[in-house]
């Protein structure tokens, strides 16, 4: 594979903007190279070379190679002629740039490479400028990480009184807040001089000294002692005289602190919405010692993460600037990769080792703390491995899709053989057992559309295990979704040929229900809350048929192939329920953002759901009773929340239709390469949105049963619920891209009193 393909395969999706763009640097190498092959001039022939070296002077059989001159050795004025680039660090406003200087621009053909160095210039101070901006970040939440600590040692000794001198864990906690210090102080001197010493400000770092305990002997290991005094000498940082004097007793840190509540519960939101007050004190019991352990956990697991980004995005990029250097070398026959390289390895980018440290230190206190000082299991924790794609999943997928294809055409080949639809009971059959077992058609062609998504994502590099928030390493492919999916349509479709000619015994006058409950057994594959609502809503008619399943079997209906749930009020009476409940809880998130974020697009949002659920309520009603009252406004509100719903689809889920972005009608940034691909899907997404006013109209097909139409109009809409994953996960990828939101805020479990600390 080529550099640029790796390069780009390797970067986090939600900074791409944030790298070197290498594709546009290497295009202009590419001008450079055609501009030197047009004006190449005509090389002199290899035969005349070879009779050339004849007729030079003879260098003797004794003589010794020279070593080549160091560049010490060599006059200031011949080193400066020979070189081709000079760069150098500028400041301004505060910020430091560096700029490099073509000295060949006079050469025939400058122009283009005077072109190229500029544009070199601003990607490698965007991308210091970006990578020096993310390790100030993870230096203040490394800060906030420390206090954290803190706490969680101090909560465990009042937990777990133990026997004996606690000294030790401080010892221990601090640490982190040692490198930490050592690190900002790193950060201000990597800097150039010049920079430097125009914001030379005396720097206080409020560390936390090692206090000798008097109440028992400390346990450390020397070698622990000797890290923590270990001091970088080229790094001074100026400690306040009051440190031992200010810092508190660890137990003390408990006066300070506030429990957070970061469990979100419907009874809690309740409360915050009645403004009860909420219980913030610290309840020292081992439960509460249980969470809090996790919560810092996971938020250690996702600050290693950044960490671990933010060392692949220097190195990415490092690797990227020699790449193109040594092309452009290669190209115009020039030795400035060696002089640029210099001043990448000498700039922030190339020489801090801040997040080095800090991942040493993490790993560290991670095994330490949360994994009972068993590193194999720390690690594992903190790096967990990508899953590995199986051949035994490909050749499983492969052989149910074959049975399930096999079931199919058999299942055709039956009722085409025995003409099983013409004969008296099959009217009786589609409107008993068709809606029973397509309910399983209606969950496989989603989970198949939902395999076919995440391909797609995968392929346009949309992060969607980021923004579903699965942990890493355990979200499911597509090849194991469509084994899920074509095993439950094997499962499905055994038991539908089974049930095809089923004979009443003559005794009981009882039909043969073995193998019509089998499917019953069958769970679904359910997506996160934020999404899975969403995903419900075009399954009104899978919850239809599942509250069917609950009274053809519950009442004993299947006993005799009789279908009486249409007279049972309760019945009619949920029908309406089933069909409302997805969009009634879309309307409640909803109105729960609306509350929590004050925005009013969630309010509006809400509206539309409001209308969908009244005109799902009208249509059902006019299902059951075929009036012209009941069909004029089931039409219209119908309409109105058809159209409501499409303008959200397209322009907000999907941000399309942007009269001045860059591509006309749609947004400026697109995945995938082809605009017809986008003008398609919203073209496609009105008219499957439009799909089922054919029950409102009442529109029938002379060869199709009325059940046979309803599903297929169920499995249009989940078609177009599929399409509209892929493109609203787009957007919602383009929107992190836009603001570099490439890790998810996790909760702390303690809450400082920061007044306190200023007033200390």
């Amino acid at each position: 594979m080529k550099f640029g393909k790796e390069f780009t395969a390797q970067m986090v999706p939600e900074w791409q903007e944030a790298y070197m763009d290498y594709n546009q640097l290497k295009s202009l190498l590419k001008e450079i190279q055609r501009f030197k092959q047009r004006t190449k001039p005509p090389a002199t022939p290899a035969g005349l070379k070879r009779k050339l070296t004849l007729y030079r002077a003879f260098s003797g059989l004794t003589q010794r190679y020279n070593h080549p001159i160091s560049p010490s050795a060599s006059s200031p004025h011949d080193d400066i002629e020979s070189q081709a680039i000079l760069v150098n660090s500028v400041s301004r406003d505060g910020s430091q740039s560096y700029h490099t200087t073509f000295l060949m621009s006079s050469d025939e053909g400058g122009e283009y490479e005077l072109v190229y160095f500029r544009r070199l210039d601003d990607e490698f101070n965007k991308v210091d400028k970006f990578y020096k901006s993310k390790v100030e970040e993870v230096m203040k939440e490394a800060d906030m990480l420390n206090k954290q600590m803190d706490a969680l040692i101090a909560f465990r000794i009042k937990v777990e009184n133990p026997q004996g001198g606690w000294f030790d864990s401080s010892v221990e906690m601090t640490r982190l807040a040692s490198d930490v210090a050592t690190s900002a102080a790193a950060l201000a001197a990597s800097t150039p001089r010049g920079a430097r010493a125009s914001r030379r400000v005396p720097m206080t770092m409020n560390m936390i000294e090692e206090t000798e305990s008097s109440h028992g002997p400390s346990d450390e290991s020397s070698d622990d002692k000797d890290e923590i005094k270990i001091v970088n000498e080229k790094v001074q940082v100026q400690m306040p005289k009051n440190t031992r004097a200010t810092r508190p007793a660890p137990l003390e840190v408990l006066n300070r602190v506030r429990m957070n509540n970061t469990q979100e519960t419907p009874r809690s939101t309740i409360k915050g919405f009645l403004n009860f007050p909420v219980q913030t004190e610290l309840n020292f019991t081992r439960e509460n010692l249980k969470k809090v352990e996790d919560q810092l956990k996971r938020a250690f697991v996702e600050f290693y993460q950044k960490l671990r980004l933010l060392k692949n995005y220097s190195f990415l990029n490092t690797l990227a600037f020699s790449k193109i250097m040594k092309k452009y070398d290669k190209i115009t026959s020039r030795n400035a990769s060696k002089s640029y390289m210099k001043m990448v390895d000498n700039s922030y980018l190339g020489s801090s080792d801040e997040v080095n440290k800090l991942m040493e230190r993490v790993e560290a206190t991670f095994i330490k703390h949360f994994s009972n000082s068993n590193r194999t299991k720390g690690m594992k924790i903190l790096r967990p491995k990508a899953v590995r794609e199986r051949h035994r999943t490909t050749f499983s997928m492969g052989f149910f899709a074959g049975c399930a294809v096999a079931l199919t055409l058999a299942l055709i080949l039956i009722i085409r053989a025995r003409n099983i639809m013409d004969k008296p009971g099959a009217t009786q059959y589609m409107d008993n057992m068709f809606p029973l077992y397509s309910l399983f058609g209606f969950i496989v062609l989603h989970m198949i559309m939902y395999a076919a998504n995440i391909y797609f994502w995968r392929r346009y590099r949309v992060n969607y295990s980021f923004i579903f928030g699965f942990k890493q390493g355990t979200e499911l492919g597509y090849r194991e979704i469509l084994l899920l999916s074509f095993g439950l349509a094997v499962l499905a479709l055994a038991c539908v040929l089974s049930n095809l000619d089923m004979e009443m015994d003559p005794k009981t006058m009882d039909y043969k229900k073995f193998t019509e409950l089998l499917p019953l057994n069958l769970v679904f594959v359910t997506l996160p809350d934020f999404f899975l609502a969403d995903q419900f809503t075009s399954q009104v008619q899978a919850f239809r048929s599942f509250e069917f399943y609950i009274c053809y079997y519950g009442w004993g209906d299947f006993e005799h192939r009789q279908n009486t749930c249409n007279k049972s009020n309760v019945y009619n009476t949920f029908y309406f329920i089933v069909a409302v409940i997805p969009y009634w809880s879309r309307l409640l998130q909803c109105l729960r953002r609306l509350y929590e974020e004050r925005d009013p697009m969630q309010g509006y949002n809400g509206i539309k759901y409001f209308l969908t659920i009244v005109a799902v309520s009208l249509r059902t009603a006019y299902s059951l009773d075929k009036g012209i009252g009941w069909k004029t406004i089931a039409w219209i509100f119908s309409a109105i929340a058809a159209i409501v719903a499409t303008y959200w689809d397209i322009v907000i889920d999907w941000g399309l239709l942007q009269r001045r972005s860059k591509n006309r009608w749609l947004r400026d940034k697109l995945l995938v390469p082809h605009q017809s691909v986008y003008f398609g899907a919203m073209v496609l997404n009105v008219l499957l949105r439009f799909a089922w006013l054919q029950t409102v109209m009442g529109l029938q097909v002379s060869f199709l049963h009325r059940q046979s139409m309803v599903a297929i109009v169920a499995c249009l809409e989940i078609i177009r619920r599929g399409i509209w994953n892929f493109f609203r996960l787009e957007n919602e990828h383009l929107n992190n891209v836009g603001k570099y939101r490439a890790f998810k805020s996790v909760p702390l479990p303690f809450n400082y009193d920061e007044d306190e600390d200023k007033d200390d």
